[in-house]
C-alpha cells in the first residue's frame, strides 16, 4: 500500500530468502512455524494504522464504559466459566479490520471482529524483525505502535503478564500446548519472561490454591496468563482438576470473563462508522433476500470455525431456535485486494493488538493476507504470498 516500498520488495524478492526466513523463525522460536507465513511483510501508511488503532480504542471504550452493556453482556458468560473478582477492564484486546473502498475510492477500515483475549504478543515482534533482517529492509521502518521500542514494549508485556509476581509462580495456561499452532509464541514468551507453559489439565487445586508438579516438586501458581479457549475445552471434553467458579488465590493476566464480554457478542451493540450491520440471529425480524451479502457466524469460535459466507435460507433455518442467540448475521465485507503480489492483488486483514495495564495502549499488529473467501488457512490452500504477516510503516 506504499507503492515505492512494495515495488522495491517485489522486484528484489528471491525464493531462497523466504526459505531463510522460515529457517530463522524456527531457530528463534525453537520449533518450525505450524501455520503459513506469507512471503512478504505489508507496508502500511502510518495514518491508516493510526486510524485503525484509534477506531479500536473507540469501540472498546464504548463497551467498557457502558453500564448497560456490562449488564447485557453478563448473560454472555456461561455460569460454569464465570470467574470471580472480574477486573474493571480487559488486559489484552484484539480488534480486526478489513480494508474496503468508500464511494470516493478511499480505503476505509471496517470491523471484522474484536476479542478480549491474548494473541501472538511474543512471536509477532520476532516475525517483524526477521522480515527486516532477512530481506535487508530499511532499518527505520517500525512495527511497534504508540512510540514503543523493543525495551519499552518488553517492559509493558512483562508488567501485563508477570505483574509483581516471581516468574516461577506465573504460568502460561493452555490446552495441550505442545500441539497448538501457537506453540512458537509460547516458547518465545517463556524465553522473554522466564515463565513456564503448563497444560491446563496439569493444574491441581488444594483449598483455594492452584499448583502444578514439576519433576516431583509442587510449584504454586500465583498468576495465570490464560491462553485456553473455552469452546476448545468443551469441544474436546477436557476434564479439569479445578473449578473456574471458585474464588481462587490467583491473579489473572487477562481476566477470563472478558473473553465472553468482548467478542462477536459485542458487535450488535456497537455504534460506529467502521461497524458493519450485525444482528443476533434470534433478534432478526426477517431474513434478508440478498443473503449473498451476509455471513453467518457462531459467537465463540476461533480460526473461522463454523462461519458460513453467503448462507442460504436453509443454513439459517438449520440453526436450532434454542441456539440462535449464539449466532450473528453480519453484513459481508468485500475486502479490497490492496497488496500487489506476483499472483495478483491480495486482500489483507489487520489486527491491532492492545495491552491495558495503566492505560489502553495499541502495541503492534498482526496481518493476514489471502485471496480466498476468508483469511483463514482453509480458505487459502495451495496458495503463495498469503498467510500470516507483519505490518511495517515508515517512521
Amino acid at each position: 500500500m506504499i507503492p515505492s516500498l512494495r515495488q522495491s520488495f517485489n522486484t528484489k524478492y528471491r525464493t531462497e530468502k523466504y526459505s531463510q526466513l522460515l529457517s530463522l523463525l524456527a531457530e528463534r522460536c525453537g520449533v518450525p512455524i505450524g501455520f503459513r507465513v506469507s512471503e512478504t511483510p505489508c507496508f502500511l501508511p502510518a495514518d491508516l494504522l493510526e486510524k485503525m488503532a484509534a477506531y479500536g480504542k473507540d469501540l472498546i471504550h464504548q463497551l467498557v464504559s457502558s453500564a448497560d452493556y456490562r449488564a447485557h453482556s453478563a448473560q454472555s458468560i456461561p455460569p460454569e466459566f464465570n470467574v470471580p473478582r472480574e477486573s474493571p477492564h480487559p488486559m489484552f484486546v484484539q480488534v480486526d479490520f478489513g480494508l474496503v473502498r468508500d464511494t470516493s475510492g478511499k480505503l476505509q477500515p471496517k470491523l471484522v471482529e474484536l476479542q478480549a483475549f491474548p494473541s501472538l504478543y511474543a512471536y509477532q515482534p520476532v516475525l517483524a524483525r526477521s522480515f527486516m533482517e532477512v530481506y535487508g529492509l530499511d532499518e527505520s521502518l517500525r512495527y511497534l505502535l504508540s512510540g514503543l521500542d523493543s525495551a519499552s514494549y518488553l517492559a509493558l508485556l512483562r508488567k501485563a503478564i508477570v505483574g509483581d509476581q516471581d516468574p516461577e509462580n506465573v504460568i502460561l495456561m493452555e490446552i495441550d500446548p505442545q500441539h497448538q499452532k501457537t506453540l512458537p509464541d509460547f516458547l518465545v514468551t517463556e524465553k522473554l519472561l522466564g515463565i513456564r507453559t503448563v497444560c491446563i489439565t496439569k493444574l491441581k487445586q488444594e483449598g483455594n490454591r492452584l499448583y502444578w508438579e514439576d519433576s516431583g516438586h509442587c510449584v504454586p501458581v500465583k498468576r495465570i496468563y490464560n491462553r485456553a479457549i473455552v469452546d476448545e475445552l468443551e469441544r474436546k471434553g477436557v476434564k479439569l482438576a479445578f473449578d473456574f467458579r471458585d474464588d481462587l488465590d490467583v491473579e489473572w493476566a487477562g481476566h477470563p470473563n472478558w473473553y465472553f464480554r468482548i467478542s462477536k457478542y459485542s458487535i450488535p451493540y456497537l455504534q460506529h462508522p467502521s461497524v458493519p450491520k450485525t444482528w443476533f440471529l434470534d433478534k432478526l425480524e426477517h431474513v434478508p433476500e440478498d443473503l449473498e451479502n451476509y455471513a453467518l457466524k457462531p459467537l465463540y469460535s476461533f480460526a473461522g470455525l463454523g462461519v458460513i459466507i453467503a448462507p442460504k435460507k436453509e443454513d439459517i433455518a438449520a440453526v436450532p431456535m434454542g441456539n440462535r442467540s449464539q449466532y450473528i448475521l453480519q453484513e459481508r465485507l468485500h475486502f479490497e485486494p490492496v497488496i500487489e503480489t506476483p499472483f495478483g492483488g491480495t486482500k489483507v486483514e489487520v489486527r491491532v493488538m492492545y495491552i491495558w495495564v495503566n492505560e489502553f495502549t495499541p502495541v503492534l499488529t498482526i496481518l493476514r493476507m489471502g485471496r480466498g473467501l476468508m483469511m483463514g488457512v482453509d480458505h487459502n490452500r495451495n496458495m503463495e504470498w498469503v498467510g500470516s504477516s507483519a505490518g511495517l510503516y515508515p517512521a
